[in-house]
This record gives structure tokens, sequence and C-alpha cells, in this order.
């Protein structure tokens, strides 16, 4: 079966690499506007009876990004793809994933909805905010991590007296494996959030003076939390202090919090295109491309993918 890889207007820079690594050419199509802003398709290679791969996270601009993953899946779909493969790394719409109070929806089933009707037969992501987000599907979901690549960044770093720090009780099994991985203690931050978007630290369980702390979590939006957590630790007797998480969404004045803050470095992959804009010299960014491409392989030749869920 042919392999094919198309892209939307995310990712163009990841699915480069990602056919890079692949060693084929990426797929030709149009990916563009009508005059009133609809967004505009057209496959130009032939996919009939193709084994087709499309990149494209639903990030920021969440709408534009996610209409442009469905209207592709939908041209390939009749055009006669054999399979269509959603490749997600950044899942939108994630953290709307369960009913916090009255009459709110749950966005993050309604996109999965979304994906099957459009013609989707599979969905490879990363880091989803929340595992569960996988039985929203009723196609296969492959859910990778970004684990390895942060984890070998930080061991060739040949850092001393390391403590992973989630930054929450709900990323407390993230930050475990991280921990487990790199041979380090663990530390969780309990916090109290009043309102949306604004975090309150109320205390660190787990020994963090006198220690380098990696804060983990799955993403970086508008790094109030991460930030704070960031001053608290480093007041309370750390000596060194890094971050790092899967999607750099950074939004608002994420950048220049960063800067401010008494984090050294934030390590973040490629999920989401990087922004030069504003001040980057804390931010470090690793592809994710290798583990992409490794899981499009595998599946393409349906061989298991399971060894990369680390």
């Amino acid at each position: 079966m042919k392999l094919k890889i198309i892209s939307g207007n995310a990712n163009i820079e990841l699915a480069r690499r990602i056919t890079q690594k692949l060693g084929i050419e990426l797929s030709e199509a149009t990916v563009g506007r009508f005059s009133d802003g609809e967004v505009q398709v057209k496959i130009i290679d032939n996919v009939r009876g193709a084994d087709c791969y499309i990149i494209q996270s639903t990030s920021s601009p969440v709408n534009e990004n996610l209409m442009e993953l469905l209207i592709i899946a939908d041209a390939l779909r009749r055009a006669s793809a054999a399979r269509i493969t959603a490749v997600v790394p950044y899942y939108g719409y994630a953290r709307q994933d369960r009913k916090a109070e009255p009459r709110v929806p749950i966005t993050a089933r309604l996109v999965a909805d979304l994906f099957a009707t459009a013609g989707i037969t599979r969905v490879l992501t990363m880091d989803l905010h929340a595992g569960q987000i996988q039985g929203f599907f009723d196609i296969p979901v492959d859910h990778l991590y970004g684990r390895p690549v942060l984890l070998n960044y930080f061991k060739e770093k040949k850092l001393n007296d390391v403590v992973v720090v989630s930054p929450d009780a709900g990323g407390v099994e993230r930050a475990r494996s991280f921990a487990k991985h790199f041979n380090a203690d663990l530390a969780i931050i309990d916090k109290r959030r009043p309102r949306p978007n604004e975090a309150s630290i109320m205390n660190i369980i787990g020994e963090i003076k006198n220690k380098t702390c990696i804060i983990l979590d799955d993403l970086v939006d508008t790094a109030g939390t991460l930030t704070k957590v960031a001053d608290t630790i480093k007041a309370k007797g750390a000596v060194r202090v890094f971050a790092a998480a899967s999607h750099g969404v950074l939004s608002g004045i994420a950048k220049q919090r960063i800067q401010a803050s008494a984090i050294e470095e934030l390590v973040i992959t490629d999920s989401i295109p990087f922004s030069k804009a504003g001040p980057t010299q804390k931010i470090v960014v690793l592809s994710i491309a290798s583990i992409l491409s490794e899981a499009i392989l595998r599946i393409s030749n349906d061989e298991s993918i399971s060894a990369l869920f680390l």
C-alpha cells in the first residue's frame, strides 16, 4: 500500500522533518482559503488505495486548524484513500474533557466524533491532557509520549541531585514515570485554583532544598502556574530550576513570564510551531519527528508500536 504524508498549515515544518526521516516526499496538496475565508483543499497527488497520514496539530488558531484537518480527511475519503490516519501531535480542546460545572459541553468528545465523521480511521497523538480522552473515540487511537526526547536532553546535561516536580496532583503519574526513568526523586505541588488560569501554591510535598528541580507538565499555556511553582521552589531552597513540557502553547505573556521567572530553561517539543517573537532565550525546542516517523512506519507496516509507549 502506498504511503502518503499530507500536511495542513499547522505543522508544515514538522511534516517536512517526518518525511525526511521516512525518506519520502511530502504529498502535493493545496490547503488555502477562498475569498470569504472558507477552507479550500485540493489533493494533487493520486491517493486511491493509499495509506494516508495527515500531519496537523489543532493548535492556535484552533478552529482554523481543526477545520483544515477535517476537510483534508474528507477530501482523501472522497478520493478513495484506503486508510486515513490523523497525526495530531497536539490535540486541541483536550482540556474540555468533562463537565466541571453545569451546562458546559464536553468539547473533547465532540471533536473526537467530528474526526470519525470526516472519514478519519485512526488517530496518532501525543501527551493528551487527559489519557481517558482515548475512550472518546470509536476508532483506534495510538497515544505516544514526548518523554523519551525530554529524557535524553536532560540526561545529556548530567545534572546532580535531581528532583522531578509535578505542578499539580493530576500530573503525578507523568512525573513519577519521568523520575523513574531518570532515577530521580519526586515532589508534588498542592495547589488551589481560585479562577481559570490562576493558581495559588499551598504546599510542597517532597524534599527540594539544595536540589536541581525539573518541573514536568504536559503543556505550558499562559505559564502562570509554571512560573509560580518555579519561583516558589527556588525560594524554598532549590539550587537550579528547569521546566519541561511536550506542548508549548505559550499564549499571551507566557514568554515574558518565563523570562522573568526562576526557570533556567524551559524545554518543549515542536508539536506546536514555535514562534521566535518575544523573549525566547530560556526556551529550548526539541523535535518529535523521529518518534512520529517511526510510529507512522510501524502503523503502515501493520507492526506493533507498543515499544514507543515510553
